[in-house]
């Protein structure tokens, strides 16, 4: 087993202006907030960044004016999978040429029952294409891609690009399949989706978290991986896990945006692009008590 840092890294929300154009001021202000409350660094345009619902040149602007607002590259994984490689390409090329830490790439997702020898191949073309300071991470969410990574093809991926796989993001929910790619991968980076699996992830030598409610929450998630193996470990967990929770029981993305909105006071974080809406009022009391319970975004 490979004991390795824990890190938090936040698939921050994106921010929308009332036209539902990329709200850059907005978005560079919640990463900063982000950083400042302790999360290592960022993976935005990942499922919670509502990345899908973005272009290719809203990504790379976004990307762009975080890096030039101070934000390093090294705490940088950006969302790059598209369904149509040649955008994959151009994401994973554009954030690899800023100096990212890598790319988080999902698997081509719209075609579903495609082979691993279909998903190798196309991994394959980007990576290629990209060239050797590539460094991506696998992306493993198959209830809303409906293409899994599975333990064979992340074999097959690290032998034929060794330095090229850096790590895997498991949101599948399955704390056993994010085990067996830590114990079966021990060099490339695992992270978990949700904190309340910290402790575990941590135990099994895995990476840390990438997860939608520390937009709300960094500040205890930070405490929670600095207390790890401390007296007070157990109250940070129950602290995250709780909040966690709470989210678990709302629609996801729009409750994380509406209780950013809540938190810092600006009604303009709550907006959401279609497909999305918004929260209605009988989901105000519970993103009011997770808001509560995770407290203000201040340093741990």
């Amino acid at each position: 087993m490979t004991l390795r840092k824990t890190e938090l890294f936040v698939p921050a929300i994106t921010p929308f202006a009332a036209d539902l154009s990329v709200d850059t001021d907005r978005f560079v202000a919640h990463a900063k907030a982000l950083i400042a409350a302790g999360a290592h660094g960022l993976a935005p345009f990942g499922t919670t960044s509502e990345a899908n619902s973005l272009s290719v040149a809203e990504r790379m602007q976004a990307l762009e004016a975080l890096i030039g607002a101070g934000i390093s590259p090294a705490q940088l994984i950006p969302g790059t999978g598209c369904s149509a490689a040649a955008d994959t390409i151009a994401l994973s090329s554009h954030a690899t040429g800023l100096g990212c830490r890598g790319v988080l790439m999902l698997p081509p997702f719209f075609y579903k029952g495609v082979s691993d020898d279909g998903v190798f191949d196309a991994y394959a073309q980007v990576i290629e294409a990209v060239g050797a300071d590539l460094r991506v991470y696998l992306y493993h969410i198959p209830q809303m891609s409906g293409v899994p990574i599975t333990l064979s093809l992340i074999e097959r991926l690290i032998a034929a690009f060794p330095d090229t796989i850096a790590g895997l993001k498991d949101s599948s929910g399955n704390w056993e399949n994010t085990a067996a790619v830590i114990a079966a991968f021990p060099g490339i980076d695992t992270y978990s989706a949700s904190e309340s699996l910290i402790p575990d992830n941590m135990a099994a030598g895995g990476a840390g978290c990438i997860s939608a409610s520390s937009n709300v929450n960094a500040a205890g998630i930070r405490r929670l991986i600095d207390g790890l193996g401390g007296p007070d470990q157990a109250a940070h967990h129950r602290q995250v896990s709780e909040v966690r929770k709470i989210f678990e029981t709302l629609p996801l993305i729009p409750a994380i945006k509406a209780a950013v909105a809540l938190q810092t006071g600006d009604a303009g974080y709550a907006r959401v692009r279609p497909p999305f809406t918004a929260t209605g009022r009988h989901h105000a009391d519970a993103i009011a008590e997770a808001v509560r319970i995770a407290g203000a975004q201040t340093p741990p």
